[in-house]
């Protein structure tokens, strides 16, 4: 499951698709909440790597500040969908996901000096990245509700095929 989450992940970035409407970070939310702590943080990074190795690497400062929120939507995976996943979790972690990567990317792209180092620049970053947050929130709202819900779906298909199991056993 690993190599195929960090293959989607990877490829997601390199097909077209609208900006900033890909799944890493639902599969870092995913990768928090599913798997150990190391296995986890290989999912999204080896992702982003292996995608910005054929995309091309870019301003230093911008890709820690983007990795960084990467690495935010899955520790809010691992805090606060590991232990229970209700719909109410599930939607606060996909929100908070997306607020943070908003915040942390955009402040990357101030830190890296594309806008004046100023309480003024740092605004002005936020508020011309305001159009692709949209973007950002619905893409992880659709890949955070397939990748849950598959599991969800695959844990019932399994279950009732184990009392199915039992049922013909005990025949």
């Amino acid at each position: 499951m690993v190599v195929v989450l960090i293959l989607i992940a990877a490829a997601s970035r390199l097909l077209p698709h609208p900006p900033n409407f890909a799944p890493v970070a639902a599969i870092g939310l995913f990768a928090g909440a599913t798997l150990g702590r190391r296995t986890a943080w290989l999912v999204p990074f080896a992702a982003l790597l292996l995608s910005d190795l054929v995309l091309g690497f870019y301003h230093p400062v911008t890709m820690f500040w983007n990795y960084a929120g990467f690495g935010a939507c899955l520790l809010l995976g691992s805090g606060l969908l590991a232990s229970s996943r209700t719909i109410a979790r599930l939607g606060a972690a996909t929100l908070t996901s997306s607020l943070a990567f908003f915040a942390l990317s955009n402040f990357g792209m101030w830190a890296s000096g594309y806008y004046p180092r100023t309480g003024a620049g740092l605004l002005e970053c936020y508020t011309a990245a305001l159009p692709f947050l949209r973007n950002t929130v619905v893409s992880d709202v659709v890949y955070t509700g397939a990748l849950f819900g598959s599991l969800w779906a695959f844990a019932q298909l399994r279950a009732r095929r184990a009392a199915t199991s039992e049922t013909r056993a005990g025949a």
